[in-house]
Formats: C-alpha cells, structure tokens, sequence
C-alpha cells in the first residue's frame, strides 16, 4: 500500500485537519497569522497528523475528535521546527527559508509558543484527562530531547545509546503520542494502548534513522536540504558514529575534528569514511528493524484496511527516499 492509497483512506478527514489547522492558527496578531501559515503551508509530510488519523479509525473510533487531536499533533510538531531551527541556526528547511531567516529568532521563538499554547488550548477542548495527560508529558519529553541533541552536539564522543536516546525523546514521542492518541479515542483496554504506543514509538525512530541516513544520501533537489547538514550543525548521527568506530584512525581523526567544529570542510573525506564502512547500510538495517517492530505491535489490532494502512506507513517510513 502505497503513501498516497494510505492518505486517500482518511482523505475527508485530512481536508478537515486541514482547514481546522488554518481557522485555529488566527489571531489578533498579524504576524502570528503570518508567520504560522508560512511555516504550516511548507510542504511538510503531515505524517503525524496522519497517524492520528489512522490509528484512531483502526481502533475504531467514529467521532470527531480525531480531527481536534490531528491538529493538535501538527501544531506541536510546527513548535518544535521553530525552535529547532533556531537552535541549529538554519536558514533552509523542506527546500524554502525558514522562519527564522525571514523573520528573525524572536517571531519563530514566540510564534512557536503560540503553537504550543494554542495547541493546549484545543486539547482542552477534547474533554479528556487522559489525553491531556498524554500531550503534556509528551511535550516535556521533547523538551528534554532538544536539550539532549544540544549536549551531544560538537561531542565526537557521543554514543550510539546517546544518540538514540535522542531520537526516542525528540522524535519519536510525537509519533508515539499520535497513535495512542488513536486507541485512546476508541476505547480500547491499556494493553492495545501500550502497543499502539510502541508502535508509534518504533515508527518515529524508524523515521528518524532515515532521516540521518538521507542526510548523507541525496540531494538538496531530493529532500529539501544540503547534503551534510547535520555535519554542519555538529550533530553526529548514526552514519557518523558508525564510521567513527569502523573507520581507519586517519578517517577517524577528521571525523572527530569535523564533529567537534562543525561545517562542511572535510565533507569528501567525511563521504569518503561513511561509504567505505558501510554506515549508511548499517542505518538503514537498523531502520528497518525498528519497522519490523512496529509492525510486530499491531499483532492483536482488530483486521482493517486502516491496520493495513499502519502497516504500510512502517514499510513507507524505511523505503521513503525524501
């Protein structure tokens, strides 16, 4: 099943997300209007919006609520972009300038944390301690992986377990959220919650593994960014860590001087490491592990054709190529 069969499934409630998306992000404020639909009409993959959307239809709920929670999720991932994007200095994202480069850091910064109140706002509005309570520790996790991901930046020490942590808290977490968000919807007992949990959560990293191997893989043209951005930021990923404890000292060395300074100097040898030690192989098998356990996870999800969807999201999640 491919992406666009998958979203043609809950087309109807897609379009409805996205109109709530557009009529939630009005204000007063003329700037939050238009920063907010600048960064929502970016050209994003609104997966996470789209696994609410599917899971709660697998666990088979028939309300609307849904469409409040799909927005809500798009709305903390928008935050978390504007901040990141501040953090990490960038000035390009999904191919387009990013907020901060068109606006400055105190409009992304404070529109940011107009997403992230507003999001409160409409979860409020759900009526449900249970999925406020799911939003609010999801929201602090992810505050917790943004300071995680900035303690390993610049560390050529950093390790694998280090750096997943980093995925599981700044990434993953949305994803987990958004599909027990579904089965939270659907009334369905604590032990298909946890596993749709763990299937979102597996999804995320999944997504995230892919993410940091395209880093090194494709061109700006393919994925809306420059080939070794994460270099740049000092960020050292999974390809990176893999080379750095396979590769030769010579190799090893400019690898640590490139994570330590950051840029784009060393890029070719840098390329040159990941290839001959097989380090984007190695990402890409440790992708599809965690797809394979997602998909594990939906083993006592009631049959559907949204089940099936799911299934096709962790098969999309790994063989994606932007």
């Amino acid at each position: 099943m491919d992406i666009e069969h998958i979203r043609g499934l809950v087309q109807a409630d897609a379009e409805a997300v996205d109109q709530l998306i557009l009529a939630r992000l009005k204000s007063d404020v003329a700037l939050i209007n238009e920063l907010g639909r600048y960064i929502i009409n970016s050209g994003g993959k609104r997966l996470r919006p789209l696994l609410v959307l599917l899971a709660a239809r697998a666990c088979g709920y028939l309300g609307e609520n849904h469409i409040e929670l799909a927005a809500v999720i798009e709305f903390i991932h928008t935050a978390t972009l504007l901040h990141d994007d501040v953090v990490d200095a960038s000035d390009m994202r999904r191919g387009k300038q990013t907020a901060n480069a068109i606006w400055g850091n105190e409009a992304a910064v404070l529109v940011g944390d107009f997403l992230y109140s507003r999001s409160f706002e409409m979860m409020v509005s759900v009526g449900s301690m249970r999925v406020m309570e799911i939003l609010s520790s999801t929201t602090n996790t992810i505050a917790e992986g943004e300071v995680l991901q900035l303690l390993n930046c610049h560390d050529p020490d950093t390790t694998e377990n280090r750096y997943r942590d980093v995925i599981r808290y700044k990434t993953a977490k949305l994803f987990e959220a958004s599909a027990q968000l579904g089965a939270v919807l659907g009334g369905q007992a604590e032990p298909l919650e946890q596993a749709m949990a763990r299937y979102g959560m597996h999804l995320g990293t999944a997504f995230q593994l892919i993410d940091d191997a395209l880093d090194y893989g494709l061109s700006n043209e393919d994925i809306g960014k420059n080939i070794g951005d994460d270099l740049a930021e000092g960020k050292p990923t999974l390809p990176l860590i893999h080379a750095m404890r396979h590769g030769s000292p010579d190799q090893v060395r400019v690898l640590r001087q490139a994570i330590e300074s950051g840029g784009l100097e060393h890029i070719d040898t840098v390329l040159d490491a990941i290839e001959s030690t097989n380090a984007i192989a190695y990402t890409a098998q440790s992708a599809q592990k965690e797809a394979d356990l997602a998909m594990e996870a939906l083993d006592d999800l009631p049959a559907s054709v949204y089940k099936e969807a799911l299934y096709g999201l962790a098969e999309f999640s790994v063989n994606r190529s932007y």
